[in-house]
């Protein structure tokens, strides 16, 4: 291999994953220019475009796509192994990158990261939060949360707390002029609270089980939204049925304010997981997973 193919591949790289050259040149500690001179120099020397340019955007041509495709591992491979040098040096250190969603940036990460981050100070971490299921091999995450029914089997995911349970729930005022949906069927006369997806724009259906049926239904009502938040504060409102986690009403519910229904129709399912790719976890992906390993026990 050519001196400085390397180099130049990850730069590649670094454009095909983020579609900028200035973003890329940021990360990677380049000017744009000297940036996009490098990638000029290996599609020449490979002989075939890579990057599609226009003056307002940049995407890897089907040559660039397939390439990606096989670099990508190659490169998270070597970034592991030089963020294995970390074990003789004595402490953890490097870059990490997680990706996760909302609930779980919220009950597992807000209590366990700024603590994390203050007795390792050679460690930068970076969060994207997002609600698609992320190919975190292609986008060079080093790692992922989310629930465990969600995580490929080919990952290694480690338990990060108990398992969770959604349920439907309303305020008795709404009670007062609606009847009780006595099976899942029954939500499609009532005013529900819809929570659209951020990253694939479609609906969260309502999921259920009972005596070994599943069901899944798509319900409908006045608001859709893709905040926790401003959903959680309409249910509580009276506004509409909310499809909650357990963990987030189960005050409301002690104290009156909310009341359950579908109760046996709502049944756990995995917690929060950590998962990565690798078996072989870097030190300060190590040092995370012990951070918060069942901090929402």
């Amino acid at each position: 291999m050519r001196r400085g193919t390397l180099d130049d591949l990850a730069a590649f790289a670094a454009v095909a994953r983020t579609r900028s050259f200035t973003r890329a040149a940021a990360e990677l500690g380049l000017s744009p220019s000297a940036l996009s001179h490098a990638i000029r120099g290996l599609e020449e020397r490979l002989g075939v475009r890579l990057l599609a340019r226009t003056t307002r955007s940049v995407a890897p041509t089907p040559a660039g796509e397939r390439l990606m495709r096989s670099l990508a591992p190659a490169l998270a491979e070597i970034e592991c192994g030089l963020a294995a040098l970390a074990d003789w040096r004595g402490a953890p250190s490097g870059a990490l990158r997680l990706t996760t969603f909302s609930s779980a940036a919220r009950r597992v990460l807000d209590p366990a990261l700024p603590r994390f981050l203050l007795d390792h100070p050679a460690v930068s971490v970076e969060v994207v939060v997002d609600d698609r299921l992320t190919d975190i091999v292609a986008a060079r995450f080093d790692a992922g949360i989310r629930f465990g029914e969600t995580v490929e089997r080919d990952m290694v995911a480690v338990r990060l707390g108990p398992d969770l349970r959604t349920v439907v729930v309303g305020t008795p005022a709404y009670f007062t002029h609606h009847p009780r949906p006595e099976t899942p069927a029954d939500l499609e006369a009532h005013n529900c609270v819809n929570y659209r997806l951020v990253g694939g724009g479609g609906l969260l259906p309502w999921e259920f089980s009972r005596n070994g049926q599943d069901m899944r239904v798509r319900v409908g009502g006045q608001l859709t939204a893709n905040d926790a938040a401003l959903s959680g504060a309409a249910v509580r409102a009276g506004a509409g049925l909310g499809y909650m986690l357990e963990d987030d009403v189960v005050d409301d519910i002690a104290a009156g304010h909310l009341v359950q229904v579908l109760t046996d129709w709502c049944t756990p399912f995995p917690g929060y997981h950590l998962y990565h790719p690798s078996r072989q976890a870097t030190p300060a992906l190590r040092a995370l997973i012990d951070a918060v390993r069942w901090v929402g026990a």
